[in-house]
């Protein structure tokens, strides 16, 4: 069976901090960050117990190629991928909010719909809308970034009036972020995919705004398969997508939904490989390419001497 990182903990010359994300364990540097993609998944802004071998690397290569994809378009944080879980780059200013857009009404903005809400982060949507429906256009329904606990939904008019993002500074991430979705799009599409709904976040590298964290992985996104997409809405069914919806609804099928007072069911070996083999079939189907699992006899030795040598 295959190794999982579920943590690390490595102490770095020049080291002036560490964080431990939901997934990310993220090294602080003078000027540049450190981030290993571990095999930590979460759900329901809540980490699961057990890792899921290879996912960090299936994340941190599809986030690898959507930022170099993109790097014309939007600028980005990442100076080096110097092994298969480990970016380095740039040490930015997060802005404190997520710029979550959606093309198709799916996952919490579907749920939120069908509990009556007509209007989501201040943007209005029209009835009669089913799930999984495509929008009349792609709408931004930000959140706040949280960090701890959940993220909250968040109105552009909320954001501005708080002060949380400057109009100006804003006006700049609602431009990356149309034209990151729709290269996402586009890309997708190439690969038989649907880009569902995805996130980006930023931040300020000195007066510079840059693209940060990943992009376009089954973590922070959702795809739907294109072929068969109109003939399962048409018959109401369950669309096929790529993303870890599967691992959402087996926790809710199990009595979890992160709310107060429910436990996280434990996670059988079965599914824990099954959620592997998913996250690999995700990174054959979303790059087109053939997933290389990483040696993984010497794994945390190996990913402290990459960064040791890159940074």
């Amino acid at each position: 069976m295959s190794r999982a990182i579920k943590e690390t903990q490595f102490q770095f010359p020049n080291q002036q901090g560490f964080y431990k994300g939901k997934v990310r364990d993220v090294y602080i540097f003078d000027s540049k960050l450190a981030i290993v993609a571990s095999d930590r998944i979460s759900a329901f802004d809540v980490v699961l117990p057990k890792p899921i071998p290879h996912k960090g690397q299936v994340l941190n290569q599809i986030a690898a190629k959507f930022l170099h994809a993109t790097a014309d378009i939007v600028p980005n944080w990442v100076e080096s991928t110097p092994h298969p879980q480990v970016t380095i780059g740039k040490k930015c200013e997060p802005f404190k909010v997520e710029m979550v857009i959606r093309g198709y009404l799916a996952g919490h903005a579907a749920r939120e719909y069908k509990a009556g809400k007509r209007m989501i982060c201040g943007v209005s949507l029209p009835e009669g809308l089913k799930e999984n429906d495509k929008l009349p256009s792609p709408i931004i329904t930000p959140t706040t970034k949280a960090s701890e606990g959940h993220d909250e939904d968040i109105s552009k008019e909320e954001i501005l009036a708080q002060g949380i993002v400057s109009e100006e500074d804003y006006e700049v991430l609602e431009k990356y972020t149309y034209a990151l979705f729709e290269k996402g799009s586009a890309m997708a599409k190439q690969m038989g995919l649907l880009l569902v709904d995805t996130k980006y976040e930023f931040g300020k590298y000195g007066d510079e705004i840059l693209l940060i964290d990943e992009i376009h992985t089954p973590d922070s996104s959702r795809y739907f398969y294109a072929d068969g997409y109109d003939g399962l809405q048409e018959s109401g069914l369950p669309q096929k997508q790529l993303s870890k919806e599967f691992v959402r609804q087996w926790l809710i099928r199990n009595g979890f939904q992160g709310k107060e007072g429910q436990e996280v069911p434990e996670m059988p070996q079965q599914f824990v490989d099954e959620v592997s083999e998913r996250y690999i079939e995700l990174f054959e189907q979303i790059t087109g390419e053939k997933f290389e699992k990483a040696p993984s006899d010497s794994l945390e030795k190996d990913i402290e001497k990459a960064i040791l040598t890159h940074i």
